[in-house]
C-alpha cells in the first residue's frame, strides 16, 4: 500500500519548489487517485496532511488550492501590520478624542476620580444602568437587567459560560465571528454551522445544540441583515428546542434595529460606537438567568473597571454616544458608496464594512498575500469558516479605519490587483 505521507511530502516539495505556486489548484482527487493508483480514500488523507501543514486551502465546490507562502492568522483582534488596516473593523472619527477628553473633564478631578479608582459590582451604578438600558431599547423592546463586562468579547465569553457546557455544542453561522471560535476551541465547545441564506440564519431543526450565537444585523463578515419574518421563525425554533441563542448586536447601533427575539441573552459593547481602546460591554439577559450571568461575570474576573464604568456613565448620559452614533451612521454610508465605486462588493449598505467574492483566478488567501505586498491588509473568508478547508473565494473588506482618501487609494489598489492574475502580482 502506497504511504499517503510520501505522496503529501511529494505535493509539498513541488509547493516548496515554486513548481506548484500560490493560487495553483491541486489534481481533483479522481485525477490523483488514478495517477498514483491509490484509493479516493487515500487521496484524502493526502489532502488532509497538506491542510494540516498549512500548504494549502480548501474551498467549497471549488476545490484545494496551494495558499499563500505565510499562513494568515484567524484572530482578527490585533491591529495590522500593514500601512493600511482594512483587517480589524474599528472607527474613531476626526475630533472625537477631543469630544471624549471634554466629556470625561469632571471625571479627572481628584474627589470623583477617587471614587472611580475604587472596586464596583458587577451590575454597574445604577445611573449606568439607566443609560444601558435607555441605550440598548429598541423596536418596543427594553431589556430587564443589564450587566456589566469589561468588553463585547468578555461579553460573549460570559453567555457562553451560562449557555453552553464543556465540551458542548453551539449553532452559529456558517461565517462566523473568529473571537467566538477561539472560545469555542479553548472550552472544548464544538461549533455547529446551522443553515444561512441572505435573510440570516434558516433553520429548520435545533437538535444536538446547546445554545446558538448569531449576528442578526449585519452580520460580519456577510453584512446580511435578518428580516423580522425570520427572527421570528427563528424564536419559535428557540423556543421549540427549549435553548437560549446570543444575539451580538454590536453592529445594531449603525442599523434600524428589530427587537432581539425571544429566549436571547444580548450582548452589545462600546466598542464600535466609540472606540475599542476604553469600552465597556453589556449583557442583557432574560430575567431567569440573571443570577448565572452574574456569576460567571464574577467568578471568570471578565466585570467592567470602575473607571470604564464611569466614562461610560457620563458618555452615555451627556448624548456624546449618540452624537458619535449619528455621525459614524453617516461616515458608513460615504465608505459604502466609495467602495461600491471601486469593487462589486455586496452586503447591508450601513455596515462598516463589505464581502467580496474574487473573481477567478485569484484564490483568497493568494489574494490577501498580494494586497498584504502592497501594504494592505484584508480579511480572507477562512479567518470566519467554521469548518477549516472549507471557506468561500471571497474576502471581508473593513472600511472604517483608514481616512477617507487612504481608503479610496487603497480600494483602487485591490480592483487593481484583482485585474492582474496572481502571478503578475506576486512576481513583481
Amino acid at each position: 500500500m502506497v504511504d499517503y505521507l510520501r505522496i503529501a511530502d511529494k505535493l509539498a516539495a513541488a509547493i516548496a519548489s515554486g513548481t506548484l505556486k500560490p493560487g495553483d489548484q491541486l489534481p481533483p482527487q479522481r485525477q490523483l487517485a488514478r495517477k498514483y493508483r491509490i484509493a479516493n480514500s487515500t487521496v484524502t488523507r493526502v489532502y488532509t496532511e497538506l491542510r494540516r501543514r498549512g500548504l494549502v486551502v480548501g474551498e467549497t465546490g471549488r476545490g484545494t488550492f496551494v495558499r499563500a507562502a505565510t499562513p494568515v492568522g484567524d484572530a482578527l483582534t490585533e491591529p495590522a501590520l500593514a500601512t493600511v488596516d482594512m483587517e480589524l473593523n474599528f472607527s474613531v472619527l476626526p475630533g472625537q478624542a477631543a469630544m471624549q477628553s471634554a466629556s470625561l473633564a469632571g471625571l479627572m478631578r481628584s474627589d470623583v476620580l477617587t471614587e472611580a479608582l475604587m472596586p464596583t459590582a458587577v451590575t454597574g451604578s445604577s445611573a449606568l444602568r439607566s443609560a444601558a438600558t435607555r441605550m440598548m431599547t429598541r423596536g418596543g423592546w427594553s431589556p430587564s437587567n443589564v450587566v456589566f463586562a469589561g468588553n463585547g468579547r468578555q461579553a460573549i465569553s460570559v453567555a457562553l459560560e451560562v449557555l453552553v457546557p464543556t465540551g458542548g455544542r453551539l449553532g452559529v453561522e456558517p461565517l462566523t465571528y473568529p473571537v467566538v471560535k477561539g472560545i469555542a476551541a479553548r472550552r472544548g465547545i464544538t461549533l455547529v454551522p446551522l443553515p444561512m441564506d441572505s435573510d440570516g440564519l434558516a433553520v429548520q431543526d435545533l437538535t444536538g445544540v446547546d445554545a446558538v450565537y448569531f449576528q442578526p444585523t449585519l452580520h460580519n463578515p456577510l453584512g446580511v441583515t435578518m428580516s423580522a419574518a425570520r427572527r421570528a421563525s427563528l424564536a419559535a425554533m428557540l423556543e421549540k428546542a427549549g435553548i437560549y441563542a446570543i444575539e451580538d448586536n454590536i453592529y445594531g447601533f449603525l442599523a434600524d434595529d428589530l427587537p432581539p427575539i425571544g429566549r436571547t441573552i444580548v450582548v452589545d459593547s462600546l466598542s464600535k460606537r466609540l472606540a475599542p481602546g476604553l469600552t465597556v460591554g453589556f449583557i442583557a439577559p432574560p430575567p431567569e438567568l440573571t443570577d448565572r450571568v452574574v456569576a460567571a461575570v464574577r467568578t471568570t474576573g471578565l466585570a467592567a473597571q470602575h473607571f470604564a464604568i464611569e466614562a461610560a456613565t457620563r458618555w452615555l448620559t451627556d448624548g456624546l454616544v449618540d452624537q458619535i452614533c449619528s455621525a459614524k451612521r453617516a461616515d458608513a454610508a460615504t465608505r459604502q458608496e466609495i467602495a461600491r465605486e471601486y469593487l462589486p462588493v455586496t452586503g447591508d449598505p450601513r455596515a462598516y464594512h463589505c464581502w467580496w467574492e474574487l473573481p477567478d483566478p485569484w484564490r483568497a488567501e493568494t489574494f490577501v498575500a498580494a494586497a498584504a505586498r502592497q501594504g494592505i491588509a484584508i480579511a480572507p473568508a477562512a479567518a470566519f469558516a467554521v469548518l477549516p478547508g472549507h471557506s468561500r473565494n471571497a474576502v471581508r473588506l473593513s472600511l472604517s479605519a483608514p481616512p477617507l482618501e487612504t481608503l479610496r487609494t487603497a480600494l483602487g489598489t485591490l480592483a487593481r490587483l484583482a485585474a492582474s492574475t496572481p502571478y503578475e502580482a506576486l512576481d513583481s
